[in-house]
């Protein structure tokens, strides 16, 4: 159960970093699930009409071994600490990420962020066209990222609260023109952890996948949680950032409402 001090840090960070969510004997069926889809099927998934590329991992995207991580884990628990009990939906689909070294001299460029759902014509919604679908990242690491450059889930902390201030003044509809720029708050954070850490993060965060300058190539597992009535409050979530977060209401207070 998380402590009033970890609400509040996700609170105003927008992310949540726990050690240890998920035990090492599944960590470890995962990531043989994961090397064997890596080293046998390779790349696939590619929808042309929906502008997807091919990635790897597309064939465990809904593996049992996988999903567990999340469903069979604290990690429910956590997100249901967060957004109320019984209102975090069952994880369905999760995504491993294999990011691979850059070649052996090359330097790793500094990182550059995003909010998920905004369109480009190449990331499988139209230009123009903007969507909400989930209400929390939840990356798992399936092995020890001990440094930056490492391929690390990167955000931008506070930057959930710079983007609800950003649709208040100007709209939501303002992503329809494409990923806004506002000024962020603080530097990137490229997070480090072991396997089995989770990474729990809100939505509006701005985050990227970090370019991986280690000699290893870094896995982790992304699901997107969903609360119970995501869809039904759709877009009204860019301008109330924690509608869809019952169990932090009890420490919000005038220096992190945004």
């Amino acid at each position: 159960m998380l402590t009033n001090l970890q609400k509040r840090r996700f609170v105003e960070e927008g992310y949540l970093q726990v050690s240890g969510a998920v035990p090492q004997i599944m960590i470890d069926a995962a990531r043989r699930v994961v090397n064997h889809s890596i080293g046998t099927v390779g790349m696939g998934g590619e929808n042309l009409e929906n502008n997807r590329s091919a990635f790897f991992c597309y064939d465990i995207l809904d593996s049992p071994t996988i999903l567990a991580m999340y469903n069979d884990t604290p990690v429910m628990q956590i997100a249901e600490d967060l957004m109320g009990k019984g209102n975090v939906e069952p994880v369905l689909r999760a995504k491993t990420y294999p990011r691979f070294p850059l070649p052996l001299g090359e330097d790793a460029p500094e990182p550059r962020g995003h909010i998920d759902g905004v369109g480009n014509g190449l990331n499988g919604t139209a230009k123009g066209d903007y969507k909400r679908g989930f209400s929390a990242f939840a990356v798992i690491y399936l092995m020890d990222v001990p440094e930056p450059y490492s391929g690390n889930f990167t955000v931008w902390p506070k930057s959930h609260r710079t983007f609800a201030a950003h649709f208040k003044r100007e709209g939501h509809e303002v992503l329809g023109q494409g990923k806004p720029h506002p000024e962020m708050p603080e530097p990137p954070v490229m997070v480090t952890g072991k396997a089995g850490d989770l990474i729990i993060a809100h939505h509006a965060m701005y985050h990227t996948g970090g370019t991986n300058a280690s000699p290893n190539v870094r896995l982790a597992t992304i699901a997107r949680l969903q609360h119970k009535d995501c869809s039904e409050i759709g877009k009204d979530a860019y301008l109330d950032i924690w509608r869809e977060w019952p169990g932090v209401h009890d420490v919000l207070d005038e220096s992190v409402v945004a």
